[in-house]
């Protein structure tokens, strides 16, 4: 079975040949381990579709997720000057303005002063938000503008025509053999982005109406942007929901900001687009499963497990089997990045044993892999799938 079709039968709720494999890397990684200048993969999307592939084919993944939006092809001239350090890169910008690129972790756009800019909830205007994007290569800004964009974009033609750049490179590059994912971010997880999260948590708390005047807005852009991911033929879309856990927001809180935004997109666009979209939500979600299935999800992502989060895999199939797929559960830190190969082992082993039961399962990290997690490590899990994962 080819690795596209692996995924989408388990994406289906079936039983492929094997398990598939298919782990989120860290940016970082990406910098460290794809023999492509940081500078490239951050600001291009040539450069960035690059790094999927390599490291795809690197470690074996059945799939791969695209979380960067396409570049701006023109983006150098904004560029003064580069500077390279040791550790790093400082790309000066015409307007006074830098981007701190580590070798080794996310880069971040920075104001003259050193600041980076959040506006307050005081004033933000609903009415003047549609998406919030925060991995542009200038970050957050309100209005929202793209790059180096000096107007506002129209709603009706809000994404930019490069927007879509590094899917389109990335299907060319594998041939329609591999699962290609995109992702777009949750209402709420834009709203926590725009804002800084301490802002928009008390956001909640002193003008709850406000707050879900701009969760409506946020929301179609998020709907339009899943969209333009869908005729692109994506094989599934990811909604990134990774600040909806119970580190950071309580069970109601959950089902007042967060379950019928999403519960919009994903019904907004099933009926336009036969497609699989599926929920990505770090930290603690054990206490929130059938929440999230409620949203009408047909994935749950990262499912991490104690001490990272709060999912343990046999309790998570009893609820889950028959209803959604799963993807996820392997300790990316004490697992993967400093467990030896023995306990690695031991781990993929249980999990594939758990979670291939019933069908329905994805074998992935439950975030992202670290930066500087060895690339052998990673490379074991696909050859324990490929060995131990047969249905």
């Amino acid at each position: 079975m080819k690795s596209k079709k692996r995924i989408e039968t388990a994406m289906n709720l079936g039983t492929p040949d094997r398990v598939p494999v298919m782990c989120q890397l860290s940016t970082g990684h990406y910098f460290i381990n794809s023999g492509i200048s940081p500078i490239d993969i951050w600001f291009t999307s040539e450069g960035f579709a690059e790094a999927l592939v390599r490291l795809q084919k690197n470690y074996k993944f059945d799939g791969i997720l695209i979380n960067l939006p396409g570049r701006d092809p023109d983006y150098k001239k904004y560029i003064l000057n580069i500077e390279e350090k040791a550790d790093e890169f400082v790309v000066k910008w015409k307007n006074g303005c830098f981007t701190i690129v580590p070798r080794n972790d996310n880069p971040h756009y920075y104001q003259p002063d050193g600041s980076r800019h959040f506006p307050s909830f005081d004033d933000l205007n609903p009415e003047k938000l549609f998406y919030v994007e925060p991995w542009d290569i200038t970050e957050i800004s309100y209005p929202y503008k793209w790059g180096f964009e000096n107007e506002v974009r129209s709603f009706t033609d809000f994404f930019p025509p490069y927007h879509a750049d590094t899917i389109k490179i990335v299907k060319e590059k594998t041939d329609g053999l591999i699962s290609i994912h995109s992702e777009v971010f949750s209402p709420w997880s834009q709203f926590l982005e725009l804002l800084n999260y301490e802002n928009a948590l008390m956001a909640i708390m002193d003008d709850p109406e406000k707050v879900k005047a701009c969760l409506e807005r946020l929301t179609l852009g998020a709907i339009e942007l899943a969209k333009l991911h869908a005729k692109e033929n994506v094989d599934a879309i990811l909604i990134s929901s990774a600040f909806a856990g119970a580190g950071l927001i309580s069970r109601e809180h959950y089902s007042e900001f967060v379950l019928p935004y999403e519960k919009r997109i994903i019904k907004e666009v099933h009926e336009e687009f036969n497609i699989p979209i599926y929920t990505h939500t770090c930290g603690s979600i054990g206490d929130r499963l059938d929440l999230m299935m409620e949203t009408g999800t047909q994935g749950i992502d990262t499912l991490d497990p104690p001490p990272l989060g709060t999912v343990d895999l046999e309790e998570a199939k009893k609820t889950l089997t028959g209803k959604v797929f799963i993807k996820g559960n392997i300790d990316p830190v004490n697992t993967l990045l400093y467990g030896n190969k023995k306990q690695i082992e031991e781990d993929v082993l249980w999990r594939l044993k758990t979670g291939k039961t019933g069908g329905g399962y994805i074998l992935s990290s439950a975030c992202s892999i670290a930066p500087n997690t060895p690339p052998e490590n990673i490379q074991l899990i696909s050859e324990l799938a490929e060995k131990y994962g047969a249905y």
